[in-house]
């Protein structure tokens, strides 16, 4: 089981395939299953290396003690700190969700080390606002969504979420293999400790910059995907596909924030069809 130690933190990672490196980073509660359980790592491991890493507090990665780093900038400098350890000079960043808000703040400053950026349900603020709802009403959803990792298991955190499935999973629910589907996110809920998460939803979601002007800077390739029913991210994703130098920004018909499960090939298809494009034109787009 590999795992790369950083000062207090062993962070896990997979690691499968060969070709052209791409790390992976995952939502919140989440971990490399995200990628793995949908099948997406394995279809895109027959072209290309892919290594998955647990973010601080997630999986099976471990943070020994204070400081748990469980805040933006330091989930950046993992993803960087995880390549050099695993001696990459320069990879491809496939992110989601929280992990997406890191990876696009590493790219800020380090876009030159990236083959390419794809940012799936993601923005570049990591301070979330829910749809209809102000300031104050997010920050009292958030702390029942704390109160929820802190108190139940990862099967009644699903039933919980079947009942009031919220921003993030209410088109999910909506759709006909959701059964399927809830089995798949409980299977990736397993993998992890609930408590660690919700120490880490108190203190991570804190930012309401965009970062506009360090947008501007990201050099790489760069997708911006996400379901045309993500109204948390809507926003943010036409925020991130203005100001990106180089951008693709797709739009998948249907589906909600959980892309990779809602719709798994079309998402694989997406993201090869963005790679091919940078291996044949170094460009997000074909022109």
């Amino acid at each position: 089981m590999p795992f790369m130690q950083r000062a207090n933190a062993r962070i896990h990672y997979e690691d499968t395939g060969k070709g052209e490196p791409i790390i992976t980073t995952h939502g919140v509660g989440e971990n490399g299953g995200y990628w793995s359980e949908p099948g997406v790592t394995a279809r895109l491991a027959e072209r290309y290396r892919v290594v998955s890493m647990d973010m601080r507090a997630h999986g099976k990665t471990v943070v020994d003690g204070e400081p748990y780093g469980f805040d933006v900038e330091t989930v950046a400098d993992d993803i960087g700190a995880l390549a050099d350890h695993l001696g990459l000079e320069r990879f491809h960043l496939l992110t989601h969700a929280t992990g997406g808000m890191a990876g696009v703040r590493y790219a800020m400053t380090r876009s030159a080390r990236l083959i390419s950026l794809m940012l799936t349900d993601t923005g570049s603020a990591t301070q979330l606002l829910f749809p209809e709802m102000d300031e104050e009403q997010t920050r009292q959803a958030l702390d029942l969504w704390i109160a929820a990792f802190e108190n139940a298991t990862p099967d009644q955190v699903v039933e919980g979420a079947k009942v009031s499935p919220g921003p993030f999973l209410f088109r999910m629910a909506q759709l006909p293999d959701a059964e399927r589907m809830y089995g798949i996110w409980e299977r990736i809920l397993r993998g992890g400790d609930l408590k660690t998460v919700a120490k880490f939803l108190g203190s991570f979601y804190t930012d309401p910059d965009p970062h506009v002007e360090e947008l501007r800077r990201i050099k790489c390739p760069t997708l911006v995907l996400l379901g045309e029913y993500d109204l948390v991210f809507i926003e943010a994703s036409e925020t991130m596909a203005k100001e990106i130098p180089d951008v693709r920004h797709v739009v998948m018909k249907g589906i909600g924030h959980m892309t990779a499960i809602e719709d798994t090939d079309g998402t694989i298809r997406e993201i090869l069809d963005f790679l091919d494009t940078v291996a044949a034109t170094g460009r997000a787009t074909r022109r």
